[in-house]
């Protein structure tokens, strides 16, 4: 058991000063907790069982801004800023692996106390969940888990991300991520909008929202931190796989998603035993943004049902057989139609 510095919280309006106003979230609550010795800042709200939002690469707590309220209605939500990122201390120490982040929840939660918690990761967030449950069944506590939602999450079965990834490990990738990317709010505008299925349903101040998390001094040398480590973080997401193979998990994917690719989905739902893909049409890599309400319906639909024979169920069992491979072959066509217009 780590040894754990005293818990220091604050309500939203005692950290305005610390936090710029482009990245509030109305409603929630704002804390800070120290956690061997790294300052951590989460957001929480609402009652009823607790789940656990782990956001994704380059985002923070406020990446649920369109979530929380909703969800705050059914479940004790809690929101962090992962270390290194958002408005959490930045450290030259933190290693930047899917499993410190993954040990640090765990040590948060254990702080909080709370015993159970469900997870819902995005993106890397979702490589942060499966580790995190995965370092849970290891230690033979994997019932703190009922279930866990996994977002397009990063996995060793979508290429081009790892391309990408690559090129960013080089000694010119890591140049352009600390010197220019971290400069040009042109980049970043881009980089957002490919993000989406359809750009347009970009809400107003969402690329400055971003921004102001990482605009934070030093973010981009920890990211630089977390892409030296990207190929054994995914090793260790295929490890982990087989430990969970009885934990409810639903598998959301949106069809557009330009970065990690839908066709992944087929392959990591083979190695979830127990697990159901829905996936959402005309949708990129950010569901709970772009179709928030969806999203968030969906989410609950999943977590707050008892009978395992639903409507849901019944949704997701069409889409992870001939539809979801119809949406696989649409995805596939369109990637290669982009290349070569390119």
């Amino acid at each position: 058991m780590r040894s754990l510095q005293p818990v220091v919280a604050t309500s939203s309006a005692a950290n305005c000063l610390d936090v710029p106003p482009a990245a509030h979230i109305p409603g929630v609550e704002e804390h800070r907790i120290t956690l061997n010795g790294v300052e951590w800042r989460y957001l929480s709200a609402g009652s009823g069982p607790a789940l656990l939002l782990i956001h994704g690469l380059m985002g923070y707590s406020w990446s649920w801004r369109f979530n929380m309220g909703k969800l705050a209605k059914h479940f004790t939500v809690y929101a962090p800023d992962l270390p290194g990122c958002g408005f959490s201390q930045r450290s030259d120490h933190l290693c930047g692996s899917l499993e410190s982040d993954a040990d640090g929840l765990i040590a948060l939660m254990d702080a909080l106390g709370v015993t159970q918690f469900h997870l819902l990761g995005s993106s890397r967030g979702g490589g942060v969940a499966i580790v995190l449950a995965g370092l849970l069944a290891q230690r033979g506590i994997l019932n703190r888990v009922p279930r866990m939602i996994l977002c397009a999450p990063i996995n060793p079965w979508s290429n081009f991300g790892q391309r990408r990834v690559r090129w960013f490990s080089t000694r010119l990738g890591r140049q352009f991520v600390i010197h220019i990317a971290s400069r040009l709010h042109t980049v970043m505008k881009m980089y957002y909008r490919d993000m989406y299925g359809d750009p347009s349903r970009i809400a107003p101040g969402s690329v400055e929202g971003y921004a102001a998390g990482l605009l934070v001094p030093r973010s981009f040398h920890h990211l630089v931190n977390i892409v030296r480590g990207w190929h054994p973080d995914l090793r260790q997401i295929e490890s982990m796989l087989p430990l969970l193979q009885e934990l409810p998990t639903l598998l959301l994917w949106g069809v557009c998603d330009s970065v990690v690719y839908a066709t992944s989905a087929l392959e990591l739902a083979k190695h979830l035993g127990n697990s159901t893909t829905l996936m959402l049409e005309s949708v990129g890599h950010l569901p709970y943004e772009e179709v928030p309400e969806e999203f968030n319906q969906t989410v609950c639909d999943f977590l707050l049902r008892h009978d395992p024979q639903t409507r849901l169920e019944g949704i997701a069992g069409s889409a992870t057989a001939s539809g979801l491979r119809r949406n696989m072959a649409t995805v596939e066509s369109d990637r290669i139609r982009s290349q070569v217009t390119s």
